[in-house]
C-alpha cells in the first residue's frame, strides 16, 4: 500500500469511550445519590451521537461543536432513562460532557502510534471531536500524532466528504495516498467514497463484552489486528 499519510478515527478506534464514559457517569451519579445501569446509560448517550451528526450534515441542524451535540444527546439520554437521572444539574452535566476529553486509550494504540511516528508515514487524527478536545484527549491518553485534524475545521461532521478531502488538502497529499483508519465500517465507506484508502481495525469491546460482533468489512484496502499490526504492515509496504 503506497500511502503518504494515515488519519485516524479516535472515539472507539483509539480510545475506549464506553469504559471512560461509564466510569464518569458512575462517579457523578453516585455522588448525587443515584443508582442506574451506567453502562446502559453510556450506550444510550452514544446511540444519539450519529443521528445528531447526520442532522448537521443534512442541514437540519446548525453546526455546533461536538461538546454542544454531546450535551444535547446527554440531556435526551438522561431524560429517557428514568431512575431520577434528569435530576442531575448543570455542573454535573458539564462534567460528563468533559469526560469525552479524557478517555482511556486502547492498550495497543500508544505503542502502535509511536512505531508509526518512527516511519515515513505522517499521522493525524480525523475525528468529529474539536481540536481543543482532541488536544486534551490525545495528551491524556498518551497518543502521539504529527498533526491534529478535526471535522470542526470545515464546520461539518463525518460522513460529509468535505471532512475527508480537507485532510488530504491540509496534509498536502493526494486522496488516493491518504489512509483512513477506523473501527467503524460506515466511516471507512464514506472515506472510500471520497477517494481515500481505508484500513479497518476491529474493536470488539467498543460497546462492551455483551455487544453483538461487527462483521469485518470486505470492501476495505487493509484489515489490521491492532495499531502495531497496522504499523508493521505499513512499514513492510513502505
Amino acid at each position: 500500500m503506497d500511502i503518504d499519510a494515515a488519519v485516524f478515527d479516535v472515539f472507539g478506534t483509539l480510545t475506549d469511550w464506553r469504559s471512560g464514559v461509564t466510569e464518569a457517569l458512575a462517579a457523578v451519579g453516585n455522588r448525587a445519590g443515584l443508582q442506574a445501569d451506567w453502562g446502559a446509560v453510556s450506550d444510550a448517550w452514544r446511540r444519539r451521537y450519529r443521528p445528531a451528526l447526520l442532522r448537521v450534515v443534512s442541514g437540519d441542524l446548525p453546526w455546533l461543536p461536538l461538546d454542544g451535540l454531546h450535551r444535547i444527546a446527554l440531556d435526551e439520554a438522561l431524560a429517557g432513562h428514568g431512575a431520577g437521572l434528569d435530576a442531575l444539574g448543570e455542573a454535573e452535566r458539564d462534567e460528563l460532557v468533559r469526560a469525552w476529553h479524557r478517555l482511556p486509550a486502547w492498550p495497543d494504540a500508544p505503542a502502535g502510534l509511536e512505531r508509526l511516528h518512527d516511519s515515513r508515514v505522517i499521522t493525524a487524527t480525523l475525528s468529529n471531536g474539536g481540536v481543543g478536545l482532541l488536544a486534551r484527549l490525545t495528551k491524556h491518553a498518551g497518543l502521539r500524532f504529527d498533526c491534529l485534524l478535526s471535522a470542526e475545521l470545515v464546520k461539518s461532521y463525518k460522513p460529509d466528504p468535505r471532512v475527508y478531502l480537507s485532510a488530504a488538502e491540509l496534509l498536502d497529499v493526494e486522496p488516493r495516498r491518504l489512509l483512513m483508519v477506523a473501527c467503524h465500517p460506515d466511516d471507512l465507506a464514506a472515506a472510500a467514497d471520497a477517494g481515500l484508502r481505508t484500513a479497518y481495525i476491529p474493536r470488539p469491546l467498543e460497546w462492551g463484552p455483551d455487544a453483538a460482533p461487527v462483521p469485518t468489512p470486505t470492501d476495505v484496502d487493509l484489515v489490521a489486528a491492532d495499531v502495531p499490526d497496522l504499523a508493521r504492515v505499513l512499514a513492510t509496504n513502505g
